[in-house]
């Protein structure tokens, strides 16, 4: 009983192992390439799969979605002999798994190698300045190489990105500082244009300023002239009006003189000839009201010029500018 239990044993053992291997499940977005005696026969796509158990062998489990491989930088050289290192991204897809496993022993080896001489291609033509500025044309040339390349591998390459690209330390230097030079150049242009346009403005603020002043003295000279016409001819009809007689005329004269008197450094003073004939119609008026002495209070109350040099009253002199006849009061 024990070599037959043991046999039914191995018979289970067996037919467990062989339903694995009959049943194989793949999983969605990959494929499964199968070989009989090594010889291929098909490709089980995702789900439930039935194979022949210890004849039909699965080789390879490909992955069907969109694979991101960077690739470590490469040196590479432009055409003005500089040596630049290029980080580059590729972004592929497997489109056909039996080409893939079959056309090629490693696809992502054979991606690697054709990027990098299909990137010095490339940038062999073109000098540093370009390189740094055509990223757009690069990553385009190198796509349209690595798919002419790749679709017989069953590849597809979808993007090709520059990662970074690094000239020299010298030339990073050179650059660095012709971006300075650039950068002090424009703040210097942008300093003197906004200099002029300060004395621009300054200068017409200042023109409109002295205009504007100018027209408002004009205005105030006007308004003073109309204003001093005004009171001249109110005062004239005032005395037209009031019909002033010569007393009050050399009364208003009398009023006037203590004015020419003010400051300490006058020592002459120069009287209009029509006071002396304002003084002679005064005293007759007063002549009349102190009996003909000619002393009346007027006379008494007139001023008299002081010398401010020897400080006593001096006799004041008059000049006039024409002569009058003497007219008695009487």
């Amino acid at each position: 009983m024990e070599p037959v239990l043991i046999v039914l044993v191995v018979l289970v053992v067996v037919a467990f192992i062989a339903l694995i291997k009959t049943i194989q499940v793949i999983p969605q977005a990959s494929a499964a390439i199968v070989e009989r005696f090594g010889r291929y026969t098909r490709t089980l796509s995702a789900g439930l799969n039935i194979v022949v158990p210890f004849i039909d062998t699965v080789r390879n489990r490909i992955d069907l979605r969109e694979q991101v491989v960077p690739f470590p930088p490469q040196p590479v050289i432009t055409s003005d002999n500089l040596v630049v290192n290029i980080d580059t991204v590729i972004y592929y897809q497997v489109t056909d798994p039996r080409a893939a496993t079959y056309e090629v022993a490693s696809y992502i080896q054979a991606i690697e190698q054709l990027t990098v001489t299909t990137l010095r291609n490339i940038i062999g033509s073109m000098d540093l300045e370009s390189t740094l500025t055509s990223r757009e044309v690069i990553n385009a040339g190198l796509r349209g190489v690595l798919d002419e390349a790749t679709g017989r591998w069953g590849i597809r390459v979808n993007r090709v990105e520059l990662k970074a690209i690094e000239p020299p330390t010298s030339i990073q230097d050179s650059m660095e500082k012709q971006m300075r030079a650039d950068r002090d150049k424009r703040a210097a242009i942008l300093t003197a244009e906004g200099a002029r346009q300060a004395q621009i403005l300054r200068a017409e603020g200042e023109k409109q300023a002295a205009v504007l002043q100018a027209e408002g003295e004009a205005q105030a000279a006007v308004l003073r002239a109309d204003g001093e016409a005004a009171a001249i001819r109110t005062v004239f009809e005032a005395i037209h009006e009031g019909d002033a007689d010569q007393k009050l005329l050399a009364y208003q004269y009398l009023q006037t003189l203590p004015e020419l008197a003010k400051g300490d450094s006058n020592k002459l003073w120069i009287i209009p000839s029509e006071v002396g004939d304002a003084l002679k119609g005064l005293g007759g008026a007063f002549t009349g009201l102190t009996g003909g002495n000619g002393a009346g209070p007027a006379a008494a109350a007139a001023p008299r010029p002081v010398d401010t040099e020897t400080k006593h009253i001096a006799r004041p002199r008059v000049e006039t500018t024409r002569e009058y006849p003497r007219i008695d009061p009487e």
